[in-house]
């Protein structure tokens, strides 16, 4: 057994997908749209297709207010070292993206920064 993908919503499709391929790159598949419900999304591939990641458009999805509501809390790359980690927030903070935490070494052994992706969601880096 294994988790097939995660998803995310966006306000802005085109903007969530390119953030993902830019800094983690992640592989855009084929858009996919529902004219009937509105909904499009885009299947983004890592590790040659090993991990995916689905980032989703809706209208009818309001945007969440509160990051510390109930729910899925995050997503997690692993980016290979702890230095890394720090070139990857460094460039992410330069390129105007807010830094949430770190990099640090969490209590349960975590090297990570935690950044807000081009939609607001949190993106943890590990190393």
């Amino acid at each position: 057994m294994f988790i097939d993908h995660a998803a995310v919503y966006v306000e802005d499709l085109e903007r969530g997908a390119r953030f993902y391929e830019q800094y983690f790159d992640g592989v855009r598949g084929e858009r996919y749209e529902n004219p009937r419900t509105g909904f499009s999304s885009y299947f983004i591939t890592f590790d040659g297709g090993n991990t995916r990641l689905e980032v989703m458009h809706n209208d009818a999805v309001a945007r969440p207010v509160d990051r510390g509501a109930r729910g899925y809390a995050h997503v997690a790359f692993n980016v290979g070292s702890r230095e890394r980690v720090d070139e990857l927030t460094a460039q992410l903070v330069a390129d105007g993206y807010e830094k949430v935490s770190g990099p640090r070494v969490t209590g349960d052994g975590y090297y990570e920064s935690c950044i807000l992706d081009a939609e607001g969601n949190t993106v943890e880096i590990t190393g």
